[in-house]
């Protein structure tokens, strides 16, 4: 049996939810709470030692690192519903997609995220007690960031990321003029990392995803949202705790 240790459907926890409600596959859904820090929990570091999320159990192996989760599941999980083109051209422009989303997209959205709202987490937090959490983060630079989201991301850096997150939009906006899919024709683990990333920038980012300015791109979410396992999962899984 697969067991899925994740956030609520948002991010890089939506990259293997997506992927594993497409493909039909029965899996134990274990969902940490972020508000509480469970993924710094030493039960979890035992399961991931990073202390992140998602994580994948299947029968005793543990699958980090959520696009390469998605592409595990192709290989080990095989259904009707494939989620990677069959040709080699075709699925190499997908992993450029997911590369960039992994490398670029995901960072500059991360980093906005965390001043908005991850930051809140821990600002009614003494300096005791936060230091206490953050010496349980096992990841360095996880702890470098919680310290700089407590305080708040410099302007010039959050004007920075504001800056990729633009040319991300207009670069996804561009191809999906041309294209209704990402990659080889079809809807693949391409669209599925970066739905998760693009996912709510309707709201969050209204001033750069909208119809007006990215009428392909919001097509694109439109039309994933409107996809039978995609309707369904964010049915079941609750979004927020």
């Amino acid at each position: 049996m697969l067991t899925l240790y994740s956030f609520g459907p948002g991010a890089n926890s939506l990259k293997p939810m997506l992927a594993l409600y497409e493909k039909g596959l029965a899996f134990n859904h274990r969902l940490l709470d972020p508000t509480r820090f469970e993924h710094h929990a030493e039960w979890y570091k035992k399961i991931n030692p990073r202390g992140q999320v998602p994580a994948l159990e299947d029968n005793g192996k543990i699958i980090t690192e959520s696009t390469v989760i998605c592409e595990y599941l192709e290989d080990e999980h095989p259904t009707k519903v494939r989620l990677r083109p069959d040709n080699s051209y075709d699925r190499a422009m997908m992993r450029i997609w997911t590369k960039w989303v992994d490398e670029y997209f995901c960072w500059c959205v991360s980093t906005v995220g965390w001043h908005r709202y991850v930051g809140n987490m821990v600002r009614h937090l003494d300096d005791v007690a936060f230091e206490e959490m953050v010496s349980k983060v096992p990841v360095p630079e996880q702890q470098v960031k919680w310290r700089t989201a407590r305080k708040g991301f410099p302007k010039e850096v959050l004007d920075e990321e504001m800056r990729k997150i633009g040319v991300s939009v207009r670069k996804l906006d561009d191809h999906l003029a041309d294209n209704e899919w990402l990659a080889g024709g079809m809807y693949s683990l391409a669209d599925i990392c970066n739905f998760a990333i693009a996912n709510g920038m309707e709201q969050g980012f209204a001033e750069l995803v909208n119809a007006s300015d990215t009428p392909h791109l919001v097509r694109w979410l439109h039309q994933i949202h409107e996809r039978p396992a995609v309707k369904d999962m964010f049915e079941r899984v609750p979004r927020e705790f």
